[in-house]
Formats: C-alpha cells, structure tokens, sequence
C-alpha cells in the first residue's frame, strides 16, 4: 500500500502568512482514480470528521487504483472569524461563495482538442483530461479564494469518480448530481444510505465543484456528438445531514459506506458485498419547493424531516415579537408542493425571503425561482 502526503502551497495576499492544502494519495495508480475533498464551504464541519475516519479507512486498505483525499479544502475559510464566529461559507474577500464561481474549462479544451477527438473513447478521455490540466495551468487569477479553487480543481480534474463533502443546515442525507450521471450514481446513492438525491440540470446558480467536475464532458458531448465522448467523471456533492450532526459513529458509518462504494468501483480492494437497498429516492431538482418566509421573525416548526407534506401545508409558522397583538404575530408557512421535506432551516430567527423549508415534489413548479442551489 502506497500513502504519500503532499503540501500544495497557497498564494496569499497578506505579507507575513502562509496557507497550504495538505493530500493524502493513496494507491499504486493501477486502476480508477477517486478525489474527495471536505468542507469547500469551511463551516461544515460533518464533512472533516468524515475525512478523518476515512483517512483511517484508507490507511489500513489495498488501493489498487488511487484515492486523493483533501481532508480540509478550505484553509482559507477555515481561518476567517469575525469576533469570535467563524464565517467558512462567503469569501470575505471578494464575498464570493467558495463553491460558486469555479472555472469552467469547457471553452479552452474544446478550442485546444475539440476538433481532434476520434472513435476511441479512452484515449478521448486521456486528451481531454490532459487538455484541462493544460487549461488550469493557464490560469492567471489574482484573488487567493480564486488560486484556492484552481488547486482543488486541478487534484480533481483527471479523476473518474469525485466526491465533495458538504453538510447542510438541518437536513437528511442527500446528494446532488449530474442528471445525466443517475444510472452511475444510484450505486453511491444506495451505498451511503442517501434519503434523497438531487438531478441537476441548470441550476442557475453558477459552477459549483461537481459542475465544474462534469461540465466539460457535457459541452463536449453537445458539440461532437461524432465523437466517442462518454461521462468520464462521476461528480457527486454529498451533504452529510445538518451543521449540528457531528457524531462518531456516525461519521464512521459514513466513511466505511463512502469506502464500499470505492470497493464496488474498484478504487479500493475487497468485497463490497451487495448492493443495500436504496432507502430514499431520485428527484429533480427543479422540483424542489423553496418556503420561504413571508415576514421576519422567531421560527417554529409544524414539520420534521422525513415528513411528507401537500402543497398549501402549514410547515413553520413566522413569530414577530414587534407584533402590536399576539393574535397578529404568528403568520404561516406553506409548502408550495407535495413532496419530502429534506432540510429546515438552522437559524431560528429568519429574515423575510430567507428559506425556511426545502420539500422535495415531482412536478416543475411554475414560479420556480431561477437559482436553484442558493447562495
């Protein structure tokens, strides 16, 4: 078993400090190679304790093929505190999402191969994927939030399978994924035990990692559909339930699902056994139905996750404390679909137009808004 670790030292603007990503590589590169990384948005902290014990896993298994785990891919987020709060979500430079605005390389690799590529899908893989490390290399970015998401992408770019470990506000175990990639991801979907998982068309909401992952192979399969172009990257966002649910033997149960799923793809030696029972379901995520609060105040809860509600349903209701009566003080939330309620909103106290509850239907909402994944 090989285990090497790596620094990739990171640009910084501010004299006198350093930042740096720490790798794991495990494995002897002789068959697929997985990339996992934990907590982009440097807050979550659900996704390092799963890191860590699948950085144990991983120490004491045969990889045939190669794993690269980004224990904390965040550093720069990790170290911003505001009186004593940590804020790992927003650059507080730019004010940027750290997992919006990733480069996308679809331009630059059809420019460079686009027009090459021939009837041999693994050596169409082989160019493209050389083609955006070349684009990546290209890059000039000034911003440090900026080089941090180059380097991330660049340890991600050649992989066939990437996982980016999230956690969401209060939530059920839930992915998102590529729309087109269901029939690869309903193996991850089963084996980690995922409530729901979300299909991604156009999300609206700019290049998150698992796009930025995905997007080319995308761009390039529209442009040259004569081309042996398959989906050569299984790019999944996988939200480890809600900010609060930090727990060992759940995170260990997490690490050893996350480790079958690597055996069942052979990254990883040894028997995944078979394949569990999907517990929950795939939905589109143009489906999903955003409550949002019609006023400002003290939250309560009529639902809890795993709920299933009708469209019109009470969910939560809105406490105003600035009320002049008490009878004028509460004013509902309904569910604007049928469907799963698989996240609620951590904060108790919400502003007007804030998301109070997320519900998973099955039919297109016609006033769906355009940003589907949020800021």
């Amino acid at each position: 078993m090989t285990h090497r670790i790596e620094t990739i030292a990171l640009d910084t603007p501010s004299p006198g400090t350093t930042r740096q990503l720490m790798v794991h590589r495990f494995g002897r590169g002789e068959g697929p190679k997985a990339y996992i990384q934990a907590a982009i948005h440097a807050g979550e902290t659900p996704a390092l304790l799963v890191a860590h014990h699948l950085l144990a896993l991983l120490e004491n298994a045969d990889v045939p093929g190669e794993v690269v785990l980004v224990p904390f891919a965040n550093p720069v987020g990790l170290g911003q505190r505001v009186h004593g709060r940590h804020l790992g979500r927003y650059d507080l430079d730019s004010g940027v999402n750290f997992n919006r605005d990733l480069p996308d390389l679809s331009e630059a690799v059809d420019a460079a191969v686009g027009e090459g590529l021939g009837s041999d899908a693994p050596i169409n893989v082989a160019i493209v994927r050389e083609a955006m490390a070349e684009a990546l290399a290209g890059l000039r970015m000034a911003r440090e939030g900026s080089v941090l998401k180059a380097a991330l992408l660049g340890l991600a770019c050649d992989a066939d399978i990437v996982l980016d470990l999230h956690c969401a506000q209060r939530a059920l175990l839930h992915l998102f994924v590529d729309a087109g990639l269901w029939t690869q991801a309903a193996e991850l979907h089963a084996d980690l035990g995922c409530a729901v998982t979300l299909l991604e068309s156009d999300t609206g909401s700019g290049t998150a990692f698992d796009h930025a992952c995905t997007v080319v192979w995308r761009t390039l399969q529209a442009r040259h559909p004569d081309k042996a172009i398959p989906d050569a990257c299984l790019a999944a966002t996988v939200e480890l339930r809600g900010f609060s649910d930090v727990d060992e033997d759940v995170a260990a149960t997490d690490a050893e699902n996350i480790l079958r799923f690597l055996r069942r793809k052979g990254v990883v030696a040894g028997d995944a056994g078979p394949l569990p029972e999907a517990v929950g379901e795939a939905y589109p995520l143009e489906t999903v139905g955003f409550a949002d609060a019609p006023a400002t105040g003290i939250v309560t809860f009529r639902v809890a996750l795993g709920d299933h509600v009708r469209r019109g349903d009470v969910v939560a209701e809105i406490v105003d404390p600035a009320a002049p009566s008490a009878a004028a003080a509460r004013t509902p939330v309904t569910s604007p679909t049928d469907g799963l309620v698989y996240e609620l909103a951590d904060s108790r106290f919400l502003w007007a137009g804030q998301t109070v509850c997320h519900v998973a239907g099955r039919e297109p909402l016609a006033d769906q808004r355009a940003n589907l994944l949020g800021d």
